[in-house]
């Protein structure tokens, strides 16, 4: 992979709007072992607090899903991977931040915050397309 390729997975993983749309995961290979992450998140997601029999496992995906996050983003920064193989490691990554994001915010949800926090994401996506489309430059407005 090429370094600027490099630069734009991480750039796209560590993107705050990132989750947006995106979806968790149905099955990911945590730390050597499989887990059924989506029907997880589901099954906790049901409730409008973390359960106490669920408190301890909950606590203890999260540092595993955390974790599992920080290797794989490592891996594209810094790994001899191919761009298939980055594309898919983002993915992963951004569904695992979807996951923690589920199981982190547990409680009644603000749709008016989640429209605007949407319609964000969409102007801020849609600057960077047209950032790139015309070639110019974040910092400085300078075409390329």
């Amino acid at each position: 992979m090429r370094e600027f390729e490099r630069k734009q997975l991480i750039e796209r993983v560590d993107r705050e709007s990132a989750t947006v749309g995106a979806s968790i995961p149905d099955e990911v290979d945590v730390q050597g072992e499989r887990l059924e992450l989506a029907d997880f998140v589901f099954e906790v997601k049901r409730h409008d607090r973390v359960p106490d029999d669920l408190r301890s496992e909950v606590s203890q995906a999260k540092r595993l899903l955390r974790r599992e996050r920080k290797e794989r983003r490592e891996r594209i920064e810094e790994g001899d991977i191919s761009r298939e193989e980055g594309e898919r490691e983002a993915e992963v990554v951004i569904g695992l931040d979807r996951a923690l994001h589920a199981l982190e915010n547990l409680g009644p949800t603000n749709i008016e915050a989640e429209a605007e926090a949407q319609e964000r994401a969409d102007k801020k996506r849609w600057f960077s397309f047209l950032q790139d489309a015309l070639g110019r430059d974040d910092n400085e407005g300078v075409r390329r």
